[in-house]
């Protein structure tokens, strides 16, 4: 069973950057896919990226504008997935999440990290 410690939110301004982090652990990291996600307020969870062992990403549909915002990767020595979050608007307030999985997410939901952006 996978485990996952997301970590680098914050309260930012419109126009800023932050970069989150997820280290993870319970299974063989380098050969699973790794997705961030993220849940608004009242809605549901979506996925933002998802990035594959051989450096493969894909975008979630119903995210709006984060292709060229947004930027995957992944550290298989260090076990973490980042994403690069740039110029930030205030519908990216959320609570992301990391996971691991190409189709769906495997495991169980950690924490989660909040980020909110002011107008």
């Amino acid at each position: 069973q996978g485990q996952f410690s997301e970590s680098g939110g914050g309260l930012v301004q419109r126009g800023d950057s932050l970069t989150l982090s997820c280290r993870a652990s319970g299974f063989n990291f380098m050969v699973e896919a790794m997705g961030w996600y993220r849940q608004a307020p009242g809605k549901e969870r979506e996925m933002v990226a998802i990035i594959s062992a051989l450096d493969t990403i894909k975008y979630g549909d119903s995210v709006d504008s984060v292709e060229g915002r947004f930027t995957i990767s992944r550290n298989d020595d260090e076990r973490t997935v980042y994403l690069q979050m740039n110029d930030l608007q205030p519908e990216d307030t959320a609570v992301y999440y990391c996971n691991r999985g190409w189709k769906e997410p495997a495991d169980a939901w950690g924490q989660g990290t909040q980020v909110t952006v002011s107008s």
